[in-house]
């Protein structure tokens, strides 16, 4: 792990300095690929909007650093481990904010994950730093698992949560309505602090729709990172049950430090029993999405709204996902797409074989996805609402 007196790794080149009247934008998030998949459009957008923007996340990830740097955002290595739990490295991580937030003096803080909302938000509190926008992707692992170290995570997360949130000036974003309600009615936020954004957006000129292939086997698209409770399993053993009747195809990488990973191992063992096609990880969703007829996600994650599900939805591909928050934000059922019960296999492989059968009805759904997404999830939308209250918070007076 690099190591400095700040605890931090300083950005090179570009300082900041007085004389620089631009407001400053530090967007702080876990790790840099996710911040380069999920943040990166809305960055240099703020930047086009007279914002000074800077970028702190994981030091690990050269190559996802190396593209944030490049894309001219200068970038902070912070010692932040996305799924560790070891006490001192974490006190560690919570001073090498502290210490950042304190050289850097940001004039808005755009917090983005939990690790980043919660020990963001208390470094910022003991930093001076009032303007801070709270971004929860999703609630992920900790409030979604029943192990052991899962329920004492949420134990412990709950005046953490509260103590980040308490800025008079913070404002917390969900990506969906059940999400902000629960916050609320746990007492961690006020209604009038809270908002929803939906998810990160997409680009709809990049993500279009494309003719289906009805030649052959239909395929069925599991796409994201290959965690167990993304319900990569269900999807496998549904792809058992109609073996024969479409093809199963998973693309998605692993992340190993996390307790939920789903080895390539593993999904190349699937693959070897004929159950799935392994593509492994892909740069190129649009065409992978062109040439699948279904995309499926049984996720009971957690999820904010799933990307995958998006940018699915804007390629007119109908979606099979569970009736879950976030999924459901989404897809509706009937209309672009079907609801399963979570865990429920029976229900999926049910799904999943009537939209096979039926190649009108998932191409009707299909398109009607992507009217959705036109309407409430373009890139383009989720980037002015979130410039609006960037400009509120910065103008308004203390709440």
């Amino acid at each position: 792990m690099p190591q400095s007196t700040t605890a931090f790794q300083r950005a090179p080149g570009r300082r900041p300095s007085a004389r620089n009247k631009a407001p400053s934008l530090l967007y702080v998030a876990n790790i840099p690929r996710f911040f380069l998949s999920h943040r990166l459009p809305l960055a240099l957008a703020a930047r086009d909007a007279g914002f000074n923007v800077q970028v702190a996340a994981s030091d690990s990830d050269t190559a996802a650093q190396r593209s944030i740097r490049e894309s001219g955002l200068p970038f902070y290595g912070l010692p932040l481990r996305q799924h560790g739990m070891n006490p001192v490295l974490e006190l560690h991580t919570l001073r090498a904010l502290r210490a950042l937030y304190r050289e850097l003096k940001p004039d808005l803080l755009h917090h983005i994950s939990i690790k980043p909302v919660i020990y963001g938000g208390i470094a910022a509190r003991f930093s001076g730093c009032r303007n801070v926008a709270q971004a929860m992707s999703g609630l992920g692992y900790v409030f979604v698992n029943r192990s052991a170290r899962a329920r004492l995570l949420n134990l412990i997360s709950g005046p953490a949560f509260k103590l980040a949130l308490g800025g008079e000036r913070a404002r917390a974003i969900f990506q969906n309505p059940d999400d902000l309600e629960l916050f609320v009615e746990r007492g961690l936020i006020t209604r009038q602090r809270a908002l929803v954004i939906r998810g990160s957006g997409v680009d709809e000129n990049v993500f279009f729709p494309r003719q289906e292939n009805v030649a052959g086997l239909p395929v069925v698209l599991f796409a994201g990172r290959l965690l167990w409770q993304k319900g990569i399993s269900e999807f496998v053993e549904a792809a058992r049950r109609l073996r024969g009747q479409a093809r199963f195809q998973v693309a998605g990488y692993e992340e190993p430090t996390s307790p939920l990973n789903v080895s390539a191992g593993k999904l190349q063992s699937w693959a070897a029993e004929g159950l799935i096609e392994w593509l492994g990880a892909r740069a190129d969703m649009p065409a992978v999405y062109a040439q699948s007829n279904i995309v499926c996600l049984p996720s009971t994650y957690g999820e904010g709204v799933p990307k995958v599900l998006i940018e699915a939805a804007a390629c007119a591909r109908v979606c099979v996902t569970t009736d879950t928050p976030g999924c459901r934000e989404i897809v509706r059922r009937g209309f672009n797409g079907l609801l399963v019960p979570p865990h429920d296999i029976d229900a999926l492989t049910q799904a999943l074989k009537r939209l096979i059968e039926n190649p009108g009805e998932r191409m009707k759904m299909g398109a009607a996805g992507r009217q959705i997404v036109l309407e409430r999830f373009t890139l383009r939308q989720v980037i002015d609402e979130t410039l609006a209250l960037y400009a509120d918070m910065l103008d308004s007076p203390s709440r």
